[in-house]
């Protein structure tokens, strides 16, 4: 009986310990401006924020860190896919958390992904879209 104990002891505080890693390791990314549904000028401001990870320069890949990208009018890169490099993906790899945007008239999606150092997208747990209208 004291092995069998001793064994599901060993069992529950395994999966308490990788559910904690898990959760320790959570994240997520949001725009602080402009907020959905905004009403903008072609000229954009946007600020950007990291909960449970750290900005960081791109180059290298360290843990728990990465660098912001703006996709304008697409979506979320998939988990471990490197974010392309072209006009309608903006890249932050310096750590940058703040930009000025420069959109057309008109209705565009924003889309916050966050990546490694090597640009490979955290996916879509790590990503957040928002609408604006730009007069």
């Amino acid at each position: 009986m004291k092995q069998g104990y001793q064994r599901s002891l060993k069992v529950a505080m395994t999966c308490v310990a990788l559910l904690g890693a898990s959760h320790a390791w959570a994240g997520s990314v949001h725009f602080v401006a402009p907020h959905d549904g905004a009403q903008v000028g072609q000229d954009v401001t946007v600020v950007m924020a990291v909960e449970g990870m750290q900005v960081h320069a791109a180059g290298d890949v360290i843990a728990h860190t990465g660098h912001h990208h703006v996709i304008v009018d697409g979506a979320f890169i998939p988990k471990g896919e490197a974010v392309p490099k072209d006009a309608t993906h903006k890249h932050f790899g310096k750590g940058q958390t703040k930009t000025v945007l420069h959109l057309t008239p008109g209705e565009h999606t924003l889309t916050l992904q966050f990546a490694d150092g090597h640009h490979h997208s955290y996916g879509k747990a790590m990503s957040e879209s928002i609408r604006v209208h730009v007069r």
